[in-house]
């Protein structure tokens, strides 16, 4: 069975899959990224669990992968398939894309994380149909992915999306990028965790409790989502002004909290609209394994988009960028 090789790099684990051309999901496995014995034995490992893959699926479907696709965190340069910058792994400017080509003789994409997600979202999860759409997942902090007839927008250098730095409250929280007020310092699930530790008095509470402690209507809690929710608002407002997509795609672990999150998420949006048109927004679909269906997709790409799952939406897309 053709298939390609898929891998999505976090902080702490790898995410892998083996998927088929309409996007199906083989064979999966996990593993520790393994940050603490530094960055080189990061890249190591990532090249190992490769070329794993790689002789998993040939003895599995009787042929090797056709290609391979891996996205990773921080800065990245898709063009040169340039690992450039991350400060969870320590690494900088890794060509990652030659070294996983010359361990397993494939064409390899490189690709950032977010995009990555954002892309399978886009074609096969909560984003499918849609031609315009923005992908805001809401993890440890905020970043978007926008999503144009089948593909992601990179930007001119790579920035694209980046709403979590959109500053809402001038002034305000410092952020480590350099800016007061950032998004992602008031509506982050680690943001709101801080903040319900504070309101609570416990230091272990997180994001998932103040969503529970919200639900049973405990007044605190509601004061410090509330705050989250307008935030969030504010700069998705200013990223529609801008972007004018068709669709909002809200992930993360702040979107697991449900309607506890989109029923007054879709309420604040829609009182701040002028002459906007409101999109749908919604949940995303594909959950944590976005990032390596993500990887799939590139990866089909490379081999031109034969697959029904990279196929653009619309007879209007362009060859998505990598």
């Amino acid at each position: 069975m053709r298939h390609v090789i898929a891998l999505d790099v976090g902080g702490t684990g790898m995410k892998a899959a083996l998927v088929d051309e309409n996007g199906g999901l083989l064979h999966q496995a996990r593993r520790p990224t393994g940050r603490e014995r530094g960055p080189d034995a990061v890249v190591e490992g990532i090249l190992g669990f490769a070329a794993e893959l790689r002789a998993h699926g040939a003895e599995r479907f009787g042929e090797p992968a056709a290609a391979a696709g891996v996205a990773v965190p921080g800065i990245v340069d898709e063009d040169e398939g340039v690992a450039a910058y991350a400060a969870n792994l320590g690494w900088r400017d890794v060509p990652l894309r030659d070294l996983l080509g010359r361990r397993l003789g494939l064409p390899v994409a490189l690709g950032h994380d977010v995009r990555t997600g954002g892309l399978a979202e886009g074609r096969i999860g909560a984003g499918k149909g849609a031609d315009r759409y923005l992908f805001v997942p809401l993890g440890t902090g905020i970043a978007g992915a926008i999503g144009i007839d089948g593909r992601v927008e990179a930007g001119a250098h790579g920035f694209a999306g980046e709403i979590g730095h959109i500053v809402v409250r001038p002034g305000g929280t410092a952020c480590p990028c350099g800016q007061r007020g950032c998004l992602e310092r008031y509506a982050s699930a680690s943001a709101v965790s801080l903040a319900w530790a504070e309101a609570c008095g416990d230091p272990d509470a997180d994001a998932a409790d103040c969503a529970k402690a919200v639900r049973s209507g405990d007044p605190r809690a509601g004061a410090v989502w509330q705050e989250a929710v307008d935030a969030l608002a504010d700069g998705l407002v200013t990223a529609l002004t801008l972007l004018d997509p068709r669709t909002l795609i809200i992930g993360g672990g702040l979107a697991e909290a449900g309607e506890t999150l989109f029923a007054p998420l879709r309420e604040a949006v829609r009182r701040r609209v002028t002459f906007q048109k409101l999109p749908a927004i919604v949940p995303a679909a594909l959950g944590d394994t976005a990032g390596c269906l993500g990887a799939g997709l590139l990866a089909w790409d490379l081999l031109g988009g034969t697959s029904a799952a990279a196929a653009p939406h619309s007879s209007s897309s362009t060859t998505p960028r990598r």
